[in-house]
């Protein structure tokens, strides 16, 4: 019971604003038209030592698939009770995922990084398809991904 408490509040403190200012941020990751089934994608921040600070979003709904987002799984060790209330429906080829959350103005411009993590069955999994440090500076600004991720951006 402790460790859900743990992991619930760890995931307000990135994701709603509680104690601290919040500011809405549109999180964008356009996928590349790769032509095979939809892909799953995890969206998760670590801080400037690379540890995993917390979960952002999860695009896909089984949970058998979750360990081929391997930077997130390897981080969580696939602890469902990370992605509660925020996942959502997995991303097709050639479409985008758009969310917007109220995140921390503390994870910006102290080192943190945002990673997003993809994989899509019968095709190779693509872990840190997407690592983009979060700064004020970098919003707006495209970042090109490694397999299925074409474009993603961040604004503020």
């Amino acid at each position: 019971m402790k460790s859900l408490l743990a992991a619930l509040a760890l995931t307000t403190a990135l994701s709603f604003p509680a104690a601290a200012m919040a500011r809405p941020v549109t999180l964008s990751a356009q996928l590349k038209d790769y032509g095979g089934n939809n892909a799953y994608l995890a969206l998760y921040v670590t801080d400037k030592n690379n540890k995993y600070a917390g979960s952002l979003w999860l695009a896909g709904s089984r949970t058998r698939y979750f360990q081929h987002l391997a930077g997130w799984y390897n981080a969580t060790g696939g602890d469902t009770s990370q992605i509660n209330g925020i996942t959502g429906a997995s991303v097709g080829s050639g479409r985008t995922l758009e969310v917007t959350l109220d995140l921390k103005d503390a994870l910006f411009d102290q080192g943190y990084k945002l990673h997003i993590d993809a994989a899509a069955e019968n095709l190779r999994e693509s872990p840190n398809d997407v690592v983009v440090p979060l700064t004020s500076a970098g919003a707006g600004t495209p970042v090109k991904g490694r397999r299925y991720i074409s474009s993603f951006t961040y604004s503020m």
